[in-house]
């Protein structure tokens, strides 16, 4: 049997849609600068695993208790099949505007452009908040290396926490800037450290859990794997968000398909390689921890309200002694500086694609000349991560609380749309065999319906003042106000460009389009 893959080209019709593959532009990136694990390694590295487990494995403890990793896993599944849009979209379009360019080409310019409005903007106000957690444990290490307290308590100087982010926001910029060279060579170190740490997290805990060191500790269960004994569907939701979050950052493997050898395929493989590193290492360190100290709300306990919020501080002594405790903390310092800087990745090369096919102005659309990277916009995105973190922590800490809280609407909101394209995009191509049937339709369909259902119910939860750090205006919770403010803000942005730019906004630069079916015989 052979097999023909016509490609479409622009002006040929499948089903009466023009065919626009032929519109999809270079942008001059540095070919062939990251290979498979420098790819997967990004993607780790956004994602920022240990930072991500210190911050939410208590807070999802508390709302699940003992169902932690079944929630964990639950978490995976809609990222997972979300994953698999992408890798079908990035073979018919290795574009590094990835959910931009592939929504406008499924559902034109409108959707196209807000779908990159939300990657953009969550990305900024994930950007701003690693900042502010590598600043808070660059001065808690300084502090426990010296064994002074008062060099840890400088965090809580206003201006000193704001001028040590900077710093690092400026270093991690620079290094973005210096193009995917500079970038893998300090991704190996940092991802490297934090698997390595939290594998001897892990056998430590194990360890202490066999001697039953702590007297919260627990036996393991397989009913830990059960979702569904959760004891309501609100605890259930709310767990699930916040694993959704732990998994945010794998698509940055996407962004770099300009830069990567076999841009149609390794992107993809990547990416899921990726996610099953980050649900291997999340389900270990779960359970782990949670045989060691449990999932109550007391001493050491994972839901202990007092310590949810940092676990691995409150676990790091006890757990690994003092000495090896210290490296618990360099992981995490070393996981939120490492994904600062490769989550500039995908900001940066959206803002690329959405200047190079004129949703944004052309200034954005160079590239250095030496280093092969989208200068200006990375510029951008590292003034704009700054001025956002320092304008919100000076009005106010809960502003900036529920501005993270409502990070979950704009992750949901584009992935979701992206999911949606993908089997709308290749819906031509659903009947030819029961692998695209599945893997462009119904996984696709699947995961953005599960996406779309959390927006949405985190859109009701919002609405309560209660949600979030308690704040409201005029009786609207923030973190519904943030959220919707700032979809909101996109679409006025949207209208002056488009009065800037109105070709592409009339379908003139990148068309609406499906594939061509391939003929077998």
């Amino acid at each position: 049997m052979t097999q023909l893959d016509v490609r479409p080209r622009a002006g040929d019709t499948v089903g009466g849609v023009a065919q626009g593959e032929s519109d999809v532009r270079g942008k001059g990136l540095g070919k062939g600068s990251v290979g498979l694990v420098g790819s997967a390694v990004i993607g780790i590295s956004t994602v920022a695993p240990v930072y991500c487990l210190t911050s939410t494995l208590g807070s999802t403890a508390g709302e699940v208790g003992v169902q932690m990793p079944a929630v964990f896993l639950a978490g995976f599944i809609p990222m997972l099949l979300v994953a698999f849009a992408y890798r079908e979209l990035n073979k018919a379009m290795p574009d590094c505007g990835t959910s931009f360019t592939w929504t406008v080409k499924a559902f034109g310019p409108r959707i196209g452009w807000m779908c990159g409005w939300g990657l953009v903007i969550a990305t900024i106000i994930v950007l701003s908040n690693l900042a502010g957690v590598a600043t808070s444990y660059f001065w808690l290490l300084a502090g426990e290396i010296t064994g002074n307290p008062s060099i840890a308590a400088l965090d809580d100087n206003k201006l000193v926490h704001i001028a040590t982010c900077l710093t690092l926001i400026a270093t991690a910029t620079a290094i973005s800037y210096r193009g995917m060279t500079a970038t893998k060579g300090v991704q190996y170190t940092l991802v490297g450290l934090q698997l390595v740490v939290l594998a001897v997290f892990v056998a430590m805990a194990l360890q202490k859990a066999s001697a039953g060191t702590f007297d919260t500790g627990l036996d393991f269960s397989w009913s830990w794997m059960n979702p569904f004994a959760v004891g309501s569907m609100g605890s259930f939701t709310a767990g699930l968000s916040l694993s959704i979050f732990m998994y945010w950052g794998w698509d940055a493997c996407l962004a770099t398909n300009e830069e990567t050898t076999g841009s149609a395929k390794t992107p993809g493989r990547a990416s899921l390689i990726a996610m099953v590193v980050l649900v291997g290492s999340y389900l270990a360190t779960g359970i782990a921890a949670q045989m060691a100290v449990g999932s109550g709300d007391k001493g050491l306990g994972l839901g202990n309200p007092e310590t949810s919020g940092n676990v691995f501080a409150a676990l790091a002594g006890p757990v690994m002694g003092p000495l090896l405790g210290i490296l618990l903390f360099v992981a995490v310092l070393a996981s939120a500086a490492a994904s600062l800087q490769t989550t500039f990745i995908p900001v940066a090369r959206t803002v690329l694609a959405m200047s190079t096919y004129e949703a944004l102005p052309p200034s954005y659309a160079k590239v250095h000349p030496k280093f092969k990277t989208p200068g200006r916009a990375t510029v951008m995105a590292g003034v704009a991560t700054g001025a956002f973190y320092t304008i919100m922590t000076l009005v106010s800490e809960n502003v900036l609380t529920d501005t993270i809280f409502a990070l979950g609407l704009m992750i949901c909101f584009y992935y979701s749309l992206t999911a949606f394209a993908c089997a709308w995009y290749f819906r031509g191509d659903l009947r030819r065999s029961a692998r695209d049937l599945f893997f462009k339709g119904v996984f696709p369909v699947m995961g953005g319906l599960l996406l779309a259902a959390v927006f949405l119910k985190t859109l009701v939860d919002a609405w309560d003042p209660a949600y979030g750090s308690g704040s409201d205006v005029l009786g609207v919770g923030s973190v519904f106000v943030i959220g919707v403010g700032l979809l909101a803000l996109g679409l006025v942005i949207m209208a002056v460009t488009e009065r800037r730019s109105p070709a592409f906004f009339r379908g003139q630069v990148l068309t609406k389009s499906t594939p061509s079916l391939v003929v077998e015989d």
